[in-house]
């Protein structure tokens, strides 16, 4: 491990875009960040992403089933850390959610009319899945 490793470490997220069968797209409210995200969370050590990301969205919001497919991958700045995040779009999935400590609210959404407080990542995003603004490298 280098000395740049300790002092700028990197961790690596996934984050999902699932979509219902009419188009819309499921967003969650975390207890500890303001307005609507997409879904994800961290990458367990040695972990693949594809399996992260199905694993991720089970514990948050009941997913079952579905596959993953790789989207896009992001950076942003977090405290004195790099974040790294892969998007994926998730397709044929279920959802079954049931709040818990860490969301508290989950819901499906017209990309064409996101919840006032949908997160800036998050509308990028989706204009990025639409093909109305190019890809971003930043979260």
């Amino acid at each position: 491990m280098t000395v740049k490793a300790l002092i700028a470490p990197t961790a690596f997220g996934v984050a999902g875009a699932v979509f219902d069968a009419q188009g819309r797209i499921l967003l969650v409210r975390h207890s500890y960040l303001p307005g609507w995200h997409l879904p994800g969370g961290g990458a367990d050590r040695g972990e693949p992403p594809a399996k992260a990301v199905m694993r991720e969205l089970h514990e948050e919001v009941g997913l079952t089933g579905g596959e993953a497919a790789f989207v896009s991958l992001h950076t942003r700045p977090v405290g004195w850390a790099t974040n790294v995040i892969a998007l994926y779009r998730i397709t044929g999935a279920t959802v079954d959610f049931r709040p818990s400590l860490e969301i508290r609210e989950a819901c499906f959404a017209n990309p064409a009319d996101l919840p006032a407080d949908t997160a800036a990542s998050t509308a990028r995003r989706l204009a990025e899945l639409a093909g109305k603004a190019e890809v971003s490298p930043w979260w």
